[in-house]
């Protein structure tokens, strides 16, 4: 992305805030004019007091004029004396309008990008997510969008402020004395030039210092989200160690920052400093030889420092607008993703829940997921999915939520291909339990209530009950408003599992899939909870994924997949009669079962 381009979008984000931007520039132009009036009334006060009565520039004896002319000014230098501090105290008035309209157009600025950012991050498909890193994403909406507020809020005033003061400088002070206006801009171009190049120079620093605290970013939250792995294998050290890694880098990149600032600064300073001495003398000479008038020289001195560490200070500004630009790039790579295809058509209503995959097929790249899978659940059926990891059944329910779109075949809903849906009215006529469940930091009512928040409390009791959860629940102090920690930590993980079924019976979609979330259930309350569903036959759709064959056994259809194919398809009566996978797993857990049960009735004759 070129310089322009970036400055483009930079000043795109002021629209619709441009009038207070309008108001401050305004009050910064006023402020700004009011700065050069003491400094001639010094002159002007000094010259009269000295009984140099000769005044060349016509803006001077304008000055003059308004005092009353340098003999009554000369009797009454206290009126200098007083209008000095007055006009200071207008001139600080704007400067303070402009400051506080400037902040205020910056703030509304940042809340509208803050919230374009997380909008847009709702919206994106999931192979985003999939590629982004979390802790970069977080920088990219906390620090980047702070370092654009700054700018916004100061910077971009003060690069107009320092321009306008030198705009307005020059003429003045041509128009006083063109030999002194000459030595006084003598080293301007040459400390704008080395602005220009330290800009050139400490951009791609500023780059590499971010994504470096992006990176950091990154490594301190999966550290605090897998915490508890950390410990359980005792990898405090080698997470130290990473961390320690990514601290270093990160302080290396902000230590050849400082070095670049170090550099800059000292230079500015020398050649600043190099200019007050030039006019000091040139203009100590010109006053020694009756050339310039001692209030004269002291107005140009005064006006030196008035626009030339504003110039100065510049090369901050440039560092900061480096800072910006990058900011505003890394902030546009998230803006201008393509979000999910969410174009409005109309969904369809009353759904039954009947679901139909039609010659399906999927690839992940190069890589083919699924190969000509074809199947069809009736309304208020069960559905069972079965087979190794990576055969391809979490890829269905994928496709059947369109995270992502089959590369062929069509997959279809009360006849109807979901393709000609909108993503989120797809997604709304399913209900999903995931086998690791995210549960937010709210109470139980709050995650149970997630997908309807218009739910009843006896609608969301049903569900409690039906996944077996009501009684763990109401044996907590506060019960339903018991909040459960980040990630719901403070719960086990088959009640995560059953607080997200419950979550997901409440919704009441026309299909309700499980994928392997029962997991970390035991076998009793797994039977609770099947027959529970099987009592709600025919109210939706149902879709089970499991290992425990027990779990699957009563679908009304039970798929076996292999390598992305459906190898086997039938009821379980029909599937254990047949040679196949399907007739092993069975065969194998029925001798694991029998020898856990044998072992369990031995131990119990002996405690007798």
């Amino acid at each position: 992305m070129s310089l322009r381009t970036k400055l483009v979008h930079l000043l795109s984000m002021t629209r619709g805030h441009r009038r207070l931007y309008l108001f401050a520039a305004i009050a910064l132009l006023i402020a700004s004019l009011l700065i050069f009036v003491p400094p001639m009334i010094v002159a002007v006060a000094v010259n009269s007091a000295l009984g140099t009565e000769e005044q060349k520039s016509g803006m001077m004896r304008f000055m003059l004029g308004l005092f009353g002319g340098s003999d009554f000014l000369r009797a009454n230098l206290w009126i200098a004396a007083v209008a000095i501090p007055l006009v200071s105290v207008v001139s600080g008035t704007f400067t303070f309008f402009k400051m506080r309209l400037g902040a205020l157009a910056a703030e509304r600025i940042t809340k509208s990008l803050r919230d374009r950012l997380y909008d847009q991050l709702q919206h994106l498909p999931l192979s985003f997510h999939a590629r982004s890193q979390t802790g970069d994403l977080v920088q990219r909406c906390s620090s980047d969008v702070e370092t654009t507020r700054l700018f916004f809020s100061e910077q971009m005033l003060e690069v107009s402020r320092a321009s306008l003061l030198l705009v307005a400088a020059i003429p003045l002070m041509f128009s006083v004395d063109w030999i002194m206006a000459l030595v006084a801009i003598a080293l301007l171009p040459i400390i704008v030039l080395f602005a220009v190049i330290f800009f050139t120079k400490v951009a791609g620093t500023f780059k590499a210092m971010d994504e470096a605290e992006g990176s950091l970013t990154t490594v301190i939250q999966e550290n605090l989200t897998g915490i508890r792995v950390v410990r359980a294998f005792a990898r405090q050290d080698f997470e130290n160690n990473k961390f320690d890694a990514r601290n270093n880098d990160h302080r290396a990149k902000h230590w050849k920052l400082y070095k670049v600032l170090a550099v800059y600064w000292t230079s500015s300073d020398f050649m600043c400093f190099s200019q007050i001495v030039m006019v000091l003398m040139v203009g100590a000479y010109r006053v020694s030889i009756g050339a310039m008038e001692p209030g004269t020289l002291l107005m140009f001195m005064m006006y030196v420092n008035t626009y030339l560490w504003p110039i100065r200070h510049m090369g901050r500004i440039v560092s900061e607008l480096g800072k910006t630009t990058v900011s505003i790039e890394r902030i546009r790579e998230i803006l201008d993703e393509k979000r999910e295809d969410e174009s409005a058509l109309t969904p369809v209503s009353n759904v039954s829940g009947e679901l139909v995959f039609d010659s399906v097929t999927f690839k992940h790249g190069e890589s083919e997921v699924l190969h000509d899978v074809s199947f069809t659940a009736p309304a208020g059926s069960t559905l069972a999915l079965l087979g190794p990891s990576g055969s391809g059944k979490s890829t269905i329910i994928h496709l059947l939520l369109r995270f992502f779109d089959p590369v062929s075949g069509s997959i279809r809903i009360d006849g109807r291909d979901i393709s000609t849906l909108n993503r989120k009215s797809a997604r709304e006529l399913v209900s999903i339990v995931m086998q690791e469940p995210f549960l937010f930091s709210k109470s139980i009512r709050e995650n149970i209530k997630l997908g309807r928040h218009d739910a009843s409390d006896d609608d969301m009791f049903a569900a409690t009950r039906i996944a077996s959860i009501d009684s763990s629940i109401q044996s907590f102090e506060k019960q339903y408003d018991t909040v459960v920690g980040e990630r719901g930590v403070t719960l086990s993980g088959g009640q995560r599992q059953r607080v997200a079924l419950a979550r997901a019976i409440l919704r009441n979609a026309p299909i309700l899939v499980l994928d392997d979330s029962l997991s970390a259930v035991d076998t009793h309350t797994e039977s609770m909870i099947l027959d529970a569903l099987r009592q709600r036959k025919g109210k939706h759709t149902t879709i089970l994924i499991a290992h425990r064959l027990s779990t699957l056994m009563h679908a009304d259809q039970i798929l076996v997949l292999d390598h992305g194919r459906i190898v086997q398809r039938g009821t379980h009566e029909s599937l254990v009669n047949i040679d196949g996978m399907y007739r092993k797993l069975w065969q194998i857990q029925s001798v694991l079962e029998d020898d856990l049960r044998a072992e369990t009735e031995v131990k119990e004759a002996v405690m007798k």
